[in-house]
């Protein structure tokens, strides 16, 4: 049974496996923008706002998404949310007095959804609110809207899709059924939005990524920072995956980028903000009004 409201405010954070902790510290705080702080517990924390990390990035044996970080409306989302999806089946699993305080928030609870992604869900936020100061002089768009988006591999792809929207209550914001050539099978893209009003914090795609993740994305405050972020990208030599362009759906303009975590960052501006009680679902007919290029990511 579908949620009269949802119960995720927005995506608060992300969390990523690496290998090599030096390479996301060089890529995001001469790349991207963002503050980099050694934590205390071995960690990276990538830092974007007044919160303590946006990203952290954790010491592994792979290099690949590892968890999506969704903030609880309030108390008594959280607590709906961890009900509802018990009975719907999910296996639910308490955090850590530890590890709620290791990723700065007052509860958190743990689950897989059918495709095999992690999840963390969290309520509050216990930061110690220090002032985002970017090396590069970066101004990103998160606050109540959280960290940005995330793109995740769902399949199969209709639990996952009963999971964000009827269990947690998330709205639909738009549904595309991308079909890359003629010939080629339609792989199903459903953006879904919390109650913070981003466009969309969740995006479900019918496909496998072994990275745990399709893409990411990043917000800033103007355009001059995309197309800023754009060249130091190129000066950097990092892996170009679409280039500029504005999306249909969202209107977000930007560009994709690899990262040292196997899956792509998406770096924009202007995105959508919809109202969640009134919004109705779109159906996007296209990838973008213009550019987005994604052919460049497999030269």
């Amino acid at each position: 049974m579908a949620s009269s409201s949802p119960k995720i405010s927005a995506l608060a954070y992300t969390v990523v496996e690496s290998t090599n902790l030096a390479a996301w510290r060089d890529y995001a705080t001469q790349v991207l923008g963002m503050a980099a702080i050694d934590a205390a517990d071995g960690s990276l924390w990538l830092k974007m706002d007044a919160r303590d990390f946006r990203i952290v990035v954790v010491p592994g044996a792979q290099d690949r998404y590892s968890a999506s970080g969704l903030l609880a409306a309030d108390a008594a989302a959280f607590d709906a949310a961890v009900a509802a999806l018990g009975a719907a089946g999910i296996a639910v699993e308490a955090g850590s007095k530890d590890l709620a305080a290791a990723r700065r928030v007052e509860r958190l609870a743990h689950f897989t959804d059918p495709a095999g992604n992690h999840h963390e869900l969290v309520l509050g936020d216990t930061s110690a609110q220090t002032p985002f100061v970017s090396p590069l002089g970066v101004t990103f768009k998160t606050g109540a809207y959280g960290v940005g988006h995330t793109v995740l591999p769902s399949l199969p792809f209709e639990p996952q899709l009963a999971l964000f929207k009827d269990v947690l209550g998330m709205g639909l914001s738009d549904v595309f059924n991308f079909q890359p050539g003629p010939d080629a099978p339609v792989i199903r893209i459903y953006f879904l939005h919390g109650a913070s009003g981003r466009h969309h914090s969740v995006a479900l795609a019918e496909m496998p990524n072994p990275a745990g993740c399709v893409h990411m994305m990043v917000e800033v405050a103007t355009l001059t920072e995309v197309g800023q972020a754009y060249d130091r990208m190129r000066a950097h030599g990092v892996k170009e995956m679409a280039t500029m362009g504005e999306h249909e759906n969202d209107k977000m303009t930007s560009f994709y980028m690899m990262t040292p975590g196997n899956f792509a960052i998406e770096y924009g501006y202007g995105g959508l903000i919809v109202d969640p009680p009134t919004w109705q679902t779109t159906y996007t007919q296209r990838v973008s009004i213009w550019g987005h290029d994604f052919s460049v990511g497999f030269r």
